[in-house]
C-alpha cells in the first residue's frame, strides 16, 4: 500500500469507526495534534483514539485537496478535510472544516505509519 492510500484509508477506517491506532508506529516520539488534543507517544495516542472511538458516532470525513510526496523510507502529506461526528455523550453533532499535515514512515515493503499527524482549523477573522 502507498502512503497515499495509507492516509485514504485511515480516513475510510475513521468513518466506519475502526480502531486508528494501529496507523501508528508503535514510538515515544511519535505525536498526533487534534482539533483540541495533543497526544505524545504511542501509548497515549492509542488511548485517545480508542476514547474518540467509544465517545463519536456517524463520521462523516471528505478530503479536498490530499497532496502526498513519498519517498524510500519517509513521506509527507497535506489535506484540507471537512469532518462531522456525532458526540454520544452529549448527543451534540461537530462539525469542522479542518487542515491535515503530517509524515509517514515506511515499515517493511508495504506498511506506512503516521509518526507525525497534525489536524487543525482555521482561526476565522
Amino acid at each position: 500500500m502507498s502512503a497515499e492510500a495509507t492516509v485514504r484509508d485511515y480516513y475510510e477506517a475513521l468513518r466506519r469507526g475502526e480502531p486508528l491506532y494501529p496507523y501508528f508506529a508503535e514510538r515515544p516520539d511519535v505525536v498526533k495534534y487534534g482539533v483540541g488534543e495533543r497526544l505524545v507517544g504511542y501509548d497515549e495516542i492509542a488511548e485517545g483514539l480508542r476514547d474518540q472511538t467509544r465517545t463519536t458516532t456517524d463520521w462523516r470525513v471528505e478530503s479536498s485537496t490530499l497532496r502526498v510526496t513519498e519517498r524510500d523510507a519517509f513521506a509527507w502529506f497535506s489535506d484540507a478535510v471537512s469532518m462531522r461526528w456525532t458526540d454520544v455523550e452529549t448527543d451534540r453533532e461537530r462539525d469542522f472544516e479542518t487542515r491535515w499535515s503530517g509524515t509517514l514512515e515506511r515499515r517493511g515493503d508495504d506498511e506506512w505509519q503516521f509518526v507525525g499527524l497534525h489536524v487543525s482549523t482555521p482561526v476565522e477573522g
